[in-house]
């Protein structure tokens, strides 16, 4: 803990001056001497200010007279207390972890009152400098009034507020000074989360041991780093959305939750919001004065702003590259652009430059259990405020269920495990027989559990780029044949348009980048020429059913191995794990697909220079291309339907019946 120390009198009447730095999460800086008086920079602090959350412009006047109703002229409850300076001793040291904001002063000091019920108990004083600060204060003494009947249960969840300090300057001017108690260690959570053995010093804080894990459905403690840092973001993870849940309960939203506003009780160890100061109410003018639509809008706007914030918090908390305030921009840009927070994961893969999610502690937490853990973020995080998760269902999510509790996953969350899975199949790279029944399997199934088959979906969910992950037809690649080209395949991918919302065209543009490595061998650092290959058609969209023939079992051929497969897949869907998932028992005769009807095809490619003057070396690129890629990639009119789609995946099935699974691209 970091301390600075402050030569003090013993009362406040002595003290000169003080100065704080605008950055208080990071410097303290401190003059010789302190004064409780007003600088003359604040008092020339415009007099009328924009207040956030109410949306009016208030004065200095009017908080005064709002003080004077809501604080001042209301009797002492026994719950808000009401101080005097000559109640304390003031201590001679700050820790920098209770500093708040640059229109804050904040001191420690010990109850010297006989007579309080708080004697000797060591408490912080934040003194409030502005108008907007001193309604920060007020404000949080009036949700603590509001919630007086239920004092114990807002001590649970919140941070303990005692009282106030209610004065005037010799000038005539307010002073308004908030009195709270501890953090422990005076740290934010940001503070914990930014130390260098931050992980085993919070295991520590918060004593962690098997009863305390017992909590968050686990059964154990010790294991690997990411076990340890799963166990522990359950434990704040369900803490912070208790105590949010307690909030909207009682019909307020904080709407200021971030890390540095969360502390940990030195009591009971466990997570707090911050001061109430900008809590807002649901209701503006009480919940009869306003019309139901009204009052369940600002509701539902409020509730989905506090999850925002949790969804950032948790952000940080799992991926400390998000601490990163350059690489947060980014994150918090790619959400403002609308884009579907279910392409979080392909995002982050490119902005923190990893191919796949082995080495990072982070990415391996949330793809744990199917990629829960990115479901619940992007559920957090929806565009759409009406999309985002509640506090309860948060709560009941399977990330923050260890395995003791056992959680009966949703169809969405299911459909979401089985992407997930196949994602991390096909970034492993290994495609012996396993993992290719497997991947193949897998497909089968998104396709039985399609959420949208009806062409209208189509048209909303297919528009986009798409990258292809797997194909379940012939693979080729670098193999030990002698290649006429050697070509070293970068991305494929696949790009949707719809010219016109008034018929159901829609425009496929195949992109394939590659590079030619010139030269008898393959160099060390595979660099060479590089070349893209475009196709380009125009698809018809219309409704299709897609046949599932059924072969008698004694019937040898073609398409043994496929029947061979469906009936191993029927056998998985009668089991109890699959009963309440699929929505019927045996597999049907057929299923609704989205048909695509393709028109002409046009091809065109770019190479760099000397091999765009070479005709023959061109032919030879791009037969080698159309080698190792699927050939409905190559020749856009193999596509005959579309199986599965929705805001993160897209499969499509050839002529030949091979299917090609896609992830959406942000990019």
């Amino acid at each position: 803990m970091a301390l600075c120390g402050i030569g003090l009198s013993q009362t406040l009447e002595g003290i000169d001056k003080w100065c704080l730095g605008g950055n208080f999460s990071t410097r303290l800086m401190v003059h010789r001497h302190f004064n409780w008086k007003t600088s003359a920079r604040a008092q020339r602090r415009s007099s009328a200010i924009q207040c956030s959350s109410s949306r009016k412009v208030v004065s200095e006047e009017s908080v005064q007279n709002e003080a004077s109703v809501s604080v001042d002229d209301e009797s002492d409850s026994g719950h808000v207390i009401r101080f005097n300076m000559g109640d304390f001793k003031i201590l001679d040291r700050v820790s920098i972890g209770l500093s708040g904001r640059a229109d804050e002063v904040v001191f420690e000091a010990i109850v010297k009152d006989s007579n309080s019920p708080l004697h000797n108990t060591k408490v912080v004083l934040r003194q409030l400098i502005s108008v907007q600060a001193q309604r920060r204060g007020r404000r949080a003494i009036e949700v603590l009034k509001k919630l007086v009947r239920r004092r114990l249960m807002y001590h649970s969840y919140s941070m303990q507020v005692h009282g106030y300090v209610s004065s005037h300057t010799t000038s005539g001017r307010s002073l308004f000074t908030l009195v709270h108690g501890q953090y422990h260690g005076s740290f934010s959570l940001r503070h914990w989360l930014q130390q260098a053995d931050w992980l085993p010093t919070l295991e520590a804080t918060l004593a962690l041991d098997e009863e305390s894990v017992r909590k968050v459905g686990d059964d154990s403690i010790g294991g690997p780093a990411a076990s340890r840092q799963l166990r522990l973001i359950r434990l704040l993870m369900r803490d912070l959305l208790i105590g949010v849940n307690y909030l909207h309960s009682h019909g307020l939203a904080h709407t200021e939750l971030r890390l540095e506003n969360v502390h940990i009780s030195p009591v009971d160890r466990h997570i707090k919001v911050g001061i109430l100061g900008n809590a807002a109410d649901f209701y503006e003018d009480g919940p009869n004065n306003s019309s139901p639509d009204s009052n369940m809008d600002r509701r539902q706007m409020m509730i989905a702003f506090d999850m925002r914030c949790v969804g950032f918090m948790m952000a940080k908390m799992v991926l400390r590259e998000l601490m990163d305030p350059l690489i947060f921009t980014k994150f918090k840009s790619f959400l403002t652009k609308g884009i579907d927070p279910s392409c979080l994961r392909e995002f982050l893969l490119q902005v923190l430059n990893r191919n796949s999610s082995s080495g990072n502690t982070g990415f391996q937490i949330l793809d744990r259990n199917w990629g829960a853990g990115w479901n619940l973020l992007s559920l957090l995080l929806a565009t759409k405020p009406s999309k985002r998760i509640s506090c309860l269902d948060a709560l009941r999510h399977p990330f923050l269920c260890g395995p003791r509790w056992r959680v009966d996953p949703s169809i969405d969350m299911i459909r979401w495990g089985l992407g997930s899975s196949a994602v991390r199949i096909t970034e492993e790279y290994i495609y012996r027989q396993p993992q290719r029944a497997r991947l193949a399997y897998f497909v089968e199934l998104m396709e039985m559990l399609n959420p949208h088959s009806k062409p209208k979906n189509w048209l909303e969910f297919l528009p986009g780029k798409w990258r292809m992950l797997y194909c379940t037809g012939r693979h080729i690649g670098l193999t030990l044949r002698q290649p006429p080209a050697r070509i070293l395949v970068g991305y494929v991918r696949l790009t949707v348009t719809r010219p016109s919302k008034s018929n159901t065209n829609l425009s496929f543009t195949s992109d394939i980048s590659f590079t030619v490595m010139t030269g008898r061998e393959w160099p060390h650092d595979k660099t060479g020429i590089t070349g893209k290959l475009q196709i380009n058609s125009l698809f018809r969209l219309m409704a299709g059913r897609r046949l599932y023939i059924k072969e008698e079992k004694t019937t040898p051929g073609l398409f043994s191995s496929q029947s061979d497969a469906q009936n191993s897949l029927v056998q998985k869907l009668s089991g109890r794990k699959w009963r309440k998932a699929v929505p019927f028992k045996d597999i049907p005769s057929s299923l609704s697909v989205a048909k695509l009807v393709s028109g002409d095809i046009e091809l065109t490619m770019s190479l760099g220079h000397p091999l765009n003057h070479n005709v023959d070396a061109a032919k030879n690129i791009v037969q080698e291309v159309r080698t190792q890629i699927p050939p409905e990639m190559f020749d856009l009119s193999k596509f005959v339907c579309g199986t599965y789609v929705d805001s993160r995946f897209l499969v499509l099935r050839g002529v030949n019946g091979s299917a090609l699974l896609f992830t959406r691209s942000w990019s």
